[in-house]
């Protein structure tokens, strides 16, 4: 259904007189809007169902108008008593998009630029907001019941939706654009490897493969670019550790949901209004060891905790897994050792590649490609240290031939490496 707004807009005749008439209508809805939202507020309607909500705020609406000698046409009504539901009982605009479960991200770059993913691909939607104020008010009311804030002293925030679904804000004066909002929805439906192979993310062998290094308690690395979909793919890795062995999770907002009965899940926190009281990865890693876990299983390294992981990977805690940035293999092996000079201690290289050799069994490559499809390109064996230099073994990887005309990438999996027999058990 078409908005008045749009209407109005739409017509080629008489521009000028279009755009005062548009603006006019714009500003009313507007007007209403606001006073409806605080009558609503100050009567406490919210908490109801849907029905009588809606019912509520078509009276409310109906007594404003008859007041204030207004008129608003049929259509334009019942799009503006959506939009108060909506603000009362969820998210404003940004609910509809968030119970489309087609949708996989929402990017929101100021009030009038609503950016969605669905399938991979990157689309503008029709969605807008009022103003700035209305982004701000649609944040808070995420974030306040976690206890987070964002204002002028403190104007970025990570925190996650009810159901998971991860955000990230960020406001002028940092944010150029206006209040700018990235939600990583949470799937509802969880994947697991056999969604993997139907969707061509890999081959049943390398399935095969992975499952029995996850069993067998070797530390894997999944790395890729952002948006590859590596979160995705350590919660599945995480789905074949045995039942019976107690798991430590520790994450910077929390996204990974295991079914086995013995998972412990840390959060970090950020500082308060005075800067303190700041709990890091690296905090919850060094925590973790004192925890007693069979196995530590760490959202994304990107810090100083890489070095506390390999430590806890060298010393007792195989089975290890974590996500980390990195476009190659090879990549993997560079950005280890410059976040593990970040950690402060003074490590001659040699040692820190040695550390890297000795922790690290195998790096799991996922990228995103042009079409939109999530493949794994690469299961690379960490096979140690030659002379100064860590040697890897590609085991499989993904040889890709691109369709044109259908823009599709396609392409097959190879093994390349003889997969190595893991805890003296072999895997096919």
């Amino acid at each position: 259904m078409l908005s008045l707004y749009d209407r109005i807009k739409s017509k080629k005749d008489n521009p000028e007189q279009n755009d005062q008439r548009e603006l006019e209508i714009v500003n009313l809805i507007q007007s209403i809007r606001a006073d409806l939202l605080f009558e609503a507020q100050t009567q406490n309607i919210d908490g109801q169902t849907k029905e009588n909500l809606e019912k509520n705020v078509k009276q409310l609406l109906e007594n404003y108008l008859r007041k204030s000698e207004r008129f608003l046409p049929k259509e334009e009504k019942q799009g503006l008593i959506e939009q108060i539901v909506q603000d009362i009982s969820g998210l404003g605009p940004l609910q509809p998009l968030l119970d489309n479960e087609d949708i996989s991200e929402i990017m929101i770059n100021g009030p009038k630029q609503v950016f969605i993913e669905k399938k991979g691909k990157l689309t503008l939607s029709s969605t807008k907001f009022i103003n700035d104020s209305h982004v701000m008010n649609v944040i808070d009311k995420i974030i306040a019941p976690l206890g987070r804030r964002l204002d002028e002293s403190s104007p970025k925030v990570d925190a996650r939706l009810p159901d998971g679904s991860r955000i990230n804000a960020i406001i002028p004066p940092l944010a150029l654009n206006g209040p700018t909002v990235t939600i990583r929805k949470f799937q509802k439906d969880r994947l697991t490897i056999n969604h993997l192979i139907q969707y061509k993310s890999l081959n049943r062998e390398m399935a095969n493969f992975l499952h029995t290094a996850v069993r067998g308690r070797m530390n894997v690395l999944v790395a890729g670019g952002t948006g590859s979909g590596k979160t995705t793919l350590l919660n599945i890795l995480s789905s074949f550790i045995p039942k019976d062995e107690r798991i430590v999770t520790i994450e910077d907002a929390a996204e990974l949901t295991l079914n086995q009965p013995h998972v412990v899940s840390l959060e970090t926190r950020p500082p308060n209004i005075e800067g303190k009281g700041e709990i890091t990865i690296r905090d919850l890693v060094i925590n973790s060891l004192r925890m007693r876990p069979d196995r530590i299983i760490v959202g994304e390294v990107r810090g100083g905790e890489a070095l506390d992981m390999l430590q806890a990977m060298n010393t007792g805690h195989d089975g290890s897994l974590s996500t980390i940035h990195a476009n190659t293999p090879r990549d993997v092996i560079s950005r280890l050792e410059t976040l593990i000079l970040m950690s402060g201690y003074d490590l001659p290289m040699k040692a820190i590649r040695q550390q890297i050799a000795s922790a690290v069994d195998l790096i799991v490559l996922q990228k995103r490609f042009s079409d939109g499809s999530r493949k794994i390109t690469h299961v690379t064996l960490v096979e140690g240290m030659e002379n100064e230099t860590i040697t890897l073994q590609d085991l499989f990887v993904f040889e890709e031939v691109t369709t044109y005309k259908n823009s599709k990438v396609s392409g097959r999996y190879v093994k390349v490496g003889a997969p190595p027999k893991i805890n003296g058990h072999g895997w096919e």
